[in-house]
């Protein structure tokens, strides 16, 4: 596809992970470089949105990745997306969280495809909950209207969804893909990860 921004969010803390979660080794691969293989082939723009990019130097490399600072001084996943859609050159953007380590290239493709129609947002619903940090941005549309609730103090992450034309993905489309929906685990302490890289380590078996 082209015209396609892809935004890897690594701006978090880790603080109950106890390191950064974006570099831990599964399969002998870093967690966010699994996530830019997957995203690379389905975008033209890959962007990673940190405050310490000389941890991910590495993936301008192997990735021709852009790696940009977040826009405001108010930490949030929120201030990340914008800081990514401020930045993106195509006319969508896929965002992910940089510890997702199943993403399905599948599931992302649909999603494009919802999105080229026309829509602002296209956002999977997963037990009754949206994912918007595995969702496709329409920058224009969406840039100012994130900007516009952040300047009002408010940086929850789907805030700005009233304000722009949305595409719920639903649960049976997911399945059609992803039918485990492993593509929204993400890892968020050591128990967490030991199980995960288990998980890893048996489907391959």
């Amino acid at each position: 596809m082209t015209g396609i921004s892809a935004i890897i969010l690594a701006g978090g803390e880790s603080r109950r992970m106890g390191s950064n979660k974006a570099l831990l080794s599964l399969d002998g691969q870093p967690l966010i470089a699994r996530t830019a293989a997957c995203l690379r082939p389905l975008a033209d723009d890959l962007i990673v949105v940190t405050n310490t990019p000389e941890a991910y130097q590495f993936l301008v490399a192997d990735f021709a990745a852009r790696l940009i600072p977040d826009a405001l001084p108010a930490r949030s996943a929120l201030v990340g997306l914008y800081s990514g859609l401020r930045m993106a050159r195509g006319d969508l953007a896929l965002a992910v969280a940089c510890d997702m380590p199943f993403l399905n290239p599948a599931l992302l493709g649909f999603m494009l495809t919802l999105a080229q129609a026309g829509y602002d947002v296209v956002v999977p619903q997963v037990n009754d909950l949206l994912e918007p940090l595995h969702a496709v941005y329409r920058p224009a549309s969406c840039t100012p209207a994130v900007e516009r609730h952040l300047l009002a103090g408010d940086r929850r992450m789907i805030s700005f969804y009233a304000a722009v034309q949305v595409c719920q993905v639903t649960a049976a489309d997911v399945a059609r893909f992803d039918p485990g929906r492993l593509s929204f685990v993400n890892v968020n302490t050591p128990e967490e990860w030991k199980r995960w890289q288990m998980f890893s380590s048996a489907s391959k078996s």
